[in-house]
């Protein structure tokens, strides 16, 4: 079964929990400051902290018998940021990446065709500052050249992640639709249901459904808590209804602080992972998300809480 496939047949898909930001809270590990994770897979130390906590999230999938997205290291890899960093000698990073994780798919024998890879990528600035967002134009040459590189490295989607405004989002799905590539568009947002750009998501959505072709396959939500996903699903309801079922998944954080309050935090601000998974089933249940998955402060414990409550309410997926 491809990715397309799985979308539209699966119940319910699950993706990992944090990445980035686990690796970050180990103090054995060194991010680099403009690739951050990327260039670990150059490094054998690095390499298997990284492998560490991807086969985390992947063991949990395949303990459970559930359909799994993991999305490849690259979400700030692109060209300006290569350039600058010290792996700027290294002309394939993309593909690199994207071939550690399929090696890591492989290796999990019948279960590896459950598993979907996704090229990940970034807004240009900081994901919490709308006011650094590129204009669709510039974004949409931006971007290109990753885009290309992830989607001819035999991802099954692209997804552009943590994206705060309309304008760079509507450059970066068109740097990936003219790719021909299947692609998502993920967006961080505040309670009131708009990105942090002020613009309403079912406007964002509306906008690039119309004015990007192909369409993005569907759309998340990441770097969120679930409440504040849930007060959003339900003023899309009220407003435009007819836009909820293009949101199909969230990789939501465990606290209920916002973004840029989580950026500058000292400490893990964070819940238990039974809280979490209920939250995340809740919104599975009563607004159909497929894809669920953990972003900021989430570990494989809150991941696995959630496996075991998919499971027990789908007893009869596939293994």
């Amino acid at each position: 079964m491809n990715f397309l496939e799985a979308i539209k047949t699966e119940p319910v898909i699950i993706t990992e929990g944090a990445v980035i930001e686990r690796l970050n809270r180990d103090d054995r590990i060194i991010l680099d400051p403009y690739i951050v994770n990327s260039g670990l897979i150059y490094d054998p130390h690095g390499r298997e902290a990284l492998s560490t906590v991807y086969r985390q999230y992947i063991d949990i999938g395949f303990s459970y018998g559930l359909p799994m997205i993991t999305l490849a290291p690259t979400w700030r890899a692109n060209q300006e940021r290569i350039r600058k960093s010290e792996f700027n000698h290294k002309s394939h990073l993309n593909a690199e990446c994207v071939h550690f994780i399929d090696d890591i798919r492989q290796s999990y024998g019948a279960y590896a065709s459950k598993i979907y890879v996704g090229g990940l990528m970034a807004c240009r600035g900081d994901a919490y500052q709308p006011g650094e967002a590129l204009s669709s134009a510039v974004a949409a040459e931006f971007h290109i050249q990753q885009a290309r590189e992830l989607a001819e490295a035999g991802t099954d989607f692209i997804m552009a992640a943590t994206l705060p405004a309309i304008s760079e989002a509507l450059g970066i799905a068109a740097a990936i639709a003219n790719c021909r590539h299947p692609y998502v568009v993920s967006f961080v947002i505040q309670p009131d249901g708009s990105l942090l750009d002020g613009t309403p998501l079912h406007e964002a959505i509306a906008r690039l459904d119309a004015e990007v072709q192909p369409q993005p396959l569907f759309y998340m939500v990441n770097c969120v808590h679930p409440s504040v996903f849930e007060k959003a699903l339900h003023q899309i309801n009220r407003t435009s209804p007819g836009v909820k079922h293009r949101i199909a998944g969230v990789q939501a954080n465990t606290s209920a602080k916002s973004p840029g309050e989580l950026d500058g935090l000292s400490y893990l601000d964070t819940t238990e992972p039974e809280e979490f998974a209920d939250a995340m089933l809740s919104l599975h249940k009563n607004w159909g998300v497929k894809i669920l998955g953990g972003c900021c402060g989430t570990d494989n414990h809150h991941m696995e809480e959630t496996a075991k409550r998919i499971r027990k309410l789908y007893p009869k997926i596939a293994c």
